[in-house]
């Protein structure tokens, strides 16, 4: 291997890592997404995946193209920048909506207490919600839909440094280091976001979740939202 390949090599794995950890948004959204709509851990590591996937490929493909036409670097940042943009946006709006959402149901499922008296005069009290009466359908329906809310929103979120760090440097060596450091990149990236859920679920199971269960919805869009503002204006 040509040592400036390898040097790439271990370049991508940090930034692959580091790009990650300290992106917020790359694992946040499913690991409150998880707890709230108590996914399986199976199911939510691989919705994580999927997700990280399509994030990381939607850069790559854009990446191979801008290689193929000669697109300087400058201009595809340009696009990536607007991608970011428009991503970020759509996680701010998905996570206000999903709070919003949240904060009814909670609201909706607010526990109520009825008096009860029976033929011999004893008298007692009857705690119940509504939820397990109306909520089964629309549960049904937002597992469905929510997956594929945050696949939508992860291929059109950019992998920032993988075009003007990686990608274009490897390119000026050979194709296989350039698919060497992309491959290497982007299995980085996904496998950090699926530790991280996984990590996060490991940690749930050791928290008192019960109190806070009827607002985990509304905090679960919060989370999502504060993530998208995160990125948007804080530049993470």
């Amino acid at each position: 291997m040509d040592t400036s390949v390898g040097i790439l090599a271990v370049t991508a794995a940090s930034i692959g890592f580091l790009h990650t950890i300290t992106g917020p948004d790359h694992y946040l959204p499913f690991i409150v997404l998880s707890k709230a709509r108590k996914w399986p851990l199976g199911k939510a590591l691989g919705i994580t995946a999927l997700c990280g996937v399509g994030h990381v490929m939607s850069s790559v493909v854009l990446g191979l193209a801008g290689i193929g036409l000669g697109v300087a670097v400058g201009k595809l940042e340009i696009i990536e920048g607007v991608r970011g943009n428009i991503a970020a946006w759509l996680l701010i709006s998905f996570g206000l909506l999903y709070m919003v959402w949240g904060l009814r149901r909670a609201w909706k499922n607010k526990p109520h207490t009825h008096l009860h008296t029976h033929a011999d005069g004893t008298v007692h009290e009857h705690t119940h919600t509504h939820h397990h009466d109306h909520g089964h359908v629309h549960a049904r329906e937002g597992k469905t839909l929510t997956p594929w809310v945050l696949f939508i929103i992860f291929v059109l979120g950019p992998c920032e440094p993988l075009i003007p760090i990686l990608m274009y440097p490897a390119a000026r060596h050979n194709v296989a280091g350039l698919i060497l450091v992309t491959a290497i990149f982007s299995a980085v990236t996904i496998s950090t976001m699926v530790a991280m859920v996984f990590l996060a679920d490991r940690g749930f199971r050791l928290l008192p979740a019960a109190r806070m269960e009827r607002y985990t919805h509304a905090l679960a869009g919060f989370a999502i939202c504060a993530s998208g503002l995160a990125i948007q204006f804080l530049g993470l």
